[in-house]
């Protein structure tokens, strides 16, 4: 980790050298005195940070390297930070003056950064430099000591191959086990004496538990025999609190608003009264048989049948949860151990080779014990080990010689795989310890930290975002995480977790670096050495002013559930690079300070919850800002600073609404944010042409990826829209058009149709969404252009009819939602000509060739839904929707009958709610309808799911997300 950040600022030393700027008070000298020294440190590092593991002196000079390491980034960062700032108050000068002496519009630029901070400046970084001279050169003498092997660290990145992922759902050599737990849970060949009844898993870490359940909690004959399913984990320390609150939010869908233990409770018991529950407790570690029993009485009413699961390191803790069943997971078998090696490893790798190593594999896997994920580690990292030689040393590594003991067997494959990644990969792997166990982390959200940190090595051409996400992949490959969520249409994880062993790893490999606090735990730790801190406070926790003494802290992110204010916090924390304030403010309002200026090295900023009803203007003195995302809570948000045209290094703007309340005021002059890749909301509201943020402010953002625009309708006209000049920005990828929407009676705006004509895309377009749209016919002329879409959403529109998107050759999701006056669906909206149904002839005409899910909610005047006519020919000649998997159907009330082609569909999953007379003619299981459905495994009819026999069970369905 120490590699990657010595040779960041090596880099920024050399650009430093060169610029023409550096003759004053001697900076050049101090400058290449320090790049010297570094350059023979960074030699040291590739010994050092594999001898830290057992050598405690050689992890304490690694630790005075890095601090020194990071003052210097400091120190360059602010130099320059304060050559950006002349050159914006240059630029504002400049535009000043030609305001005085033209009434002609101002000329957009990108600003050469050329300005030359103060004499007093240069002189304040001569010193800094000179004082971290005489720090290194000590540190550099103390290395003599250890001699350590020189070598060149490995800094480049080896890009993902998209071929050498491979997803182990399951765990070979545990069918037998996963069946028992499968069998119990649905109370076969079974009497229960106490309700609910407690399955404990029990096994040593790594071996597979909560793989297990998760196993038996996603089969779907479980999840049709429970009404209610929640999984939590649970961890050390135990908070009664929190874990309480995240049942009550898995059940209800919302985070709550109570923090009493016993409100909580009461809620939790209202809720579960009468249902057939299933609860999973994962990773319990609390032997206090007294911090359960509250849990179990809010769970004495649950429905006979109820269970839950325990997954757990400890038998002790199985004893205390109460008696019931307990399942004991032994290690795996030598071959299955080395069958889930071998799936990895030899994957997608010549069969001849793979008969080679065979004979080396298996002597690696002898020192995998057994556990799966030690397997599925070792698996991941010789994946990328194509001679013998490599294999062999892996297998005589002294990193195998680490004390005998449950931790250290799984920690030497970790750490295998650790120092074989690159150093920037290492310093993204270990940030990830910041998080609590089993948080679910957002791909997206981890890459714009990675690059707020500075982890990204961006040498190359190619944008960080694109680099940083490689990053991700190549962890990802080398099972660093897992549970992943994929994006449907283009197979990219959303999200994913990280296993426990994992997760403590992490924590290992950044000690005294990464800190999380959760209440009052922790409070007296001095953290004079954290970088990281997650720092979680409720109203009864007390405070912990000792986290001041973090004077070097590059990221904190604040959960605060109590009345403590930012005032005092803001004062301290000059270094961040990173800052989250998640508040939870019961109604208040609430504004961020102004001396938020303060943190003039911050590239990150996410507020949470911001009750505020506006930004201090002091926010856009953060010029080094890229990531900007605000999540407003409330109505009384107004207006953005004046003064947002300084962001000049904004990549990423996002601004959303809890309430989706869109009359904040965007100033003008957002065309001088030119970095920007992300744009949500972009807002044009207001009746003043003089003050209004208009359409043609986008006119020069043409890296923008994905662009949302909300107040499209009243003031906007065509013209307007015409200078937004979207089709000129190709790069953009996701666009989400916003009209106004109307609170009195139902509206027809014919101009809408003008606005969304002159608001074209590029044709290289993948998502779109259209919403509050009030037109009656949409569609414009380029909507059939867009040959690359991928998904297409419709919410509240006035459509009477839709064109015809089965020509649309990648179109993957479709989504309508809210259709007031769609009455009929049929060839046309398939894109079926007559002439073409009228055709002799072989060819096969596909129709939503690639459509894989399709949705509708709330097209409360659809009547009809038709297919094409049964006349054989007809039929054989069209290919309707060969990719199909799920179908929602929601609120339609006046829908008939389904489409005859449905029955060649390969559906996976139907869903019908409250559809009374689609229901009437599905539900019991015969007739025509039920012929065009009966192939579908999952069929879910309001609160029945049905099988292929047609019996049907109560059971509230999972819902799929619409998008």
């Amino acid at each position: 980790m120490a590699w990657a950040l010595v040779s960041a600022i090596k880099d920024q030393l050399s650009s430093l050298i060169t610029s023409e700027f550096t003759s004053i008070a001697n900076v050049k000298g101090e400058v290449q005195k320090l790049e010297s020294k570094l350059h023979t440190i960074q030699a040291m590092l590739n010994d050092a940070e594999k001898r830290q593991v057992k050598e405690e002196a050689v992890k304490l000079w690694l630790d005075k390297l890095k601090d020194v390491s990071y003052q210097m980034d400091n120190v360059l960062d602010e130099w320059n930070t304060a050559m950006i700032k002349a050159e914006i108050e240059k630029q504002q000068k400049d535009d000043e003056e030609k305001a005085e002496t033209s009434s002609a519009a101002k000329k957009r630029k990108v600003w050469p950064l050329i300005s030359v901070p103060t004499l007093l400046q240069h002189c304040d970084i001569a010193h800094k430099i000179k004082e971290l001279n005489e720090k290194l050169d000590e540190i550099d003498r103390e290395g003599e000591v250890y001699t350590f092997v020189l070598t060149r660290g490995n800094e480049e990145v080896e890009r993902p191959r998209t071929t050498s992922f491979v997803d182990v759902s399951e765990i070979l050599g545990r069918d037998k086990v996963r069946d028992d737990l499968v069998s119990i849970l649905l109370g076969k060949g079974s009497e229960e004496v106490r309700n609910p009844h407690v399955i404990s898993l029990v096994g040593m870490g790594g071996i597979g538990k909560t793989t297990l359940a998760q196993l038996a909690y996603n089969d779907n004959e479980v999840k049709a025999h429970f009404e209610i399913k929640v999984w939590v984990c649970v961890s050390d320390p135990f908070n009664q609190c929190k874990v309480a609150k995240e049942i009550l939010e898995s059940i209800e869908h919302q985070s709550p608003n109570l923090t009493a233990l016993q409100s909580l409770l009461d809620r939790i018991c209202n809720k579960v009264r009468g249902k057939k529950f299933l609860l999973i407790f994962d990773d319990v570690w609390t032997e206090d048989s007294t911090m359960w029993e509250p849990f179990r009485v809010a769970l004495k009413y649950v429905a006979q049948g109820s269970r839950i699961i325990v997954t757990t390191r400890k038998s002790k803790v199985a004893e205390i949860m109460g008696r019931g069943s307990m399942i004991n997971l032994e290690v795996l078998s030598k071959e299955d151990c080395w069958l889930v090696f071998k799936k990895i490893a030899f994957f997608n790798r010549d069969p001849r080779q793979c008969e080679q190593l065979e004979g080396l594999s298996r002597q690696i896997v002898e020192k995998c014990k057994g556990l799966p994920l030690a397997a599925k580690t070792l698996g991941s990292l010789m994946q990328f080990k194509r001679s013998t030689e490599e294999w062999r040393r892996v297998l005589d590594s002294n990193l195998w010689e680490l004390e005998s003991g449950e931790m250290e067997s799984l920690y030497a494959p970790l750490l295998l795989s650790y120092y074989d990644l690159s150093s920037p990969l290492r310093r993204c792997f270990s940030f990830c310890a910041i998080f609590p166990k089993d948080f679910v982390f957002s791909s997206s959200e981890l890459v714009f930290m990675w690059m707020a940190q500075g982890y990204i090595n961006s040498k190359t051409n190619m944008e960080m975002e694109i680099i940083a996400r490689e990053y991700f992949e190549n962890l990802a490959i080398r099972s660093f995480f897992q549970d992943f969520k994929k994006d449907e249409n283009d197979g990219q994880i959303i999200t994913c977790k990280m296993h426990d062993i994992v997760h403590d790893f992490a924590q290992l490999m950044s000690k005294n670096v990464c800190f999380t606090i959760n209440s009052n735990i922790g409070l007296e730790t001095d953290y004079k050495t954290a970088h990281h801190l997650e720092l979680e406070i409720y109203k009864e926790a007390q405070f912990p002013e000792s986290i001041y003494s973090a004077k070097n802290l590059r990221t904190l992110i604040f959960v605060n559930r109590s009345d403590y204010m930012l005032s005092t916090l803001f004062q301290h924390f000059r270094c961040l690079r990173i800052l989250t304030l998640d508040f939870k403010s019961g109604g208040t309002v609430w504004n961020l300070p102004d001396t938020v200026e303060n943190f003039i090295h911050l590239r990150y900023l996410n507020l949470v919850n911001y009750c505020g009803d506006a930004l201090p203007e002091t926010i856009c003195n953060l010029c080094n800002l890229q990531i900007l995302k605000i999540i407003i809570d409330g109505n009384k948000f107004q207006k953005l600073p004046q003064g947002m045209n300084k962001l000049i290094n904004l990549r990423h703007f996002n601004l959303s609404f809890r309430n989706n309340c869109l009359n904040v005021k965007f100033p003008r002059g957002f065309g001088r944010l030119t970095s920007l890749r992300t744009l949500y909301h972009f807002i044009v509201n207001g009746k003043d042409d003089s003050e209004r943020c208009k359409l043609g402010e986008l006119i020069n953002l043409n890296h923008l990826k994905t662009l949302v625009i909300s107040g499209l309708g009243s003031e906007v006209d065509e013209c307007e829209a015409m200078n937004a000049q979207l089709k000129k920005k190709i790069n953009l990828h996701t666009l989400i058009l916003m009209f106004k929407e109307w609170d009195g009676e139902e509206i027809i705006r014919e101009k809408d149709a003008l606005v969304l004509n002159a608001l074209e895309p590029p044709p290289n377009l993948e998502y779109l969404r259209i919403v509050s749209y009030k037109a009656p016919r949409m569609f414009p002329n380029w909507m059939m252009s867009l040959t690359n879409l991928k998904e297409l959403g419709i919410n509240d529109s006035s459509l009477e009819c839709l064109p015809p998107l089965g020509k649309l050759p990648f179109l993957k999701s479709l989504n309508m939602w809210y259709v007031k006056r769609l009455k009929k669906l049929g060839v046309e909206f398939m894109g079926i000509e007559e002439s073409e149904k009228k055709e002799k002839g072989d060819i096969i005409i596909p129709v939503f060739p690639n459509l894989i899910s399709l949705s509708f909610e709330k097209v409360y005047n659809w009547e009809e839904w038709n297919g094409i006519e049964e006349e054989e020919d007809c039929i054989r000649r069209f290919t309707i929707m060969p990719r199909l998997q799920d179908l929602r159907i929601h609120y339609c009330e006046e829908l008939k009958s389904l489409p005859n082609f449905l029955r060649t569909t390969p559906l996976q999953k139907l869903e019908i709610r409250i559809c009374p007379i689609l229901k009437e003619c599905c539900k019991r299981g015969t007739g025509k309808e039920w012929s065009k459905i009966s192939h579908i495994p999952n069929i879910w009819i309001d609160r029945f799911y049905v099988q292929r026999d047609g019996r049907e069970y109560e059971a509230e369905p999972k819902f799929w997300p619409f998008h």
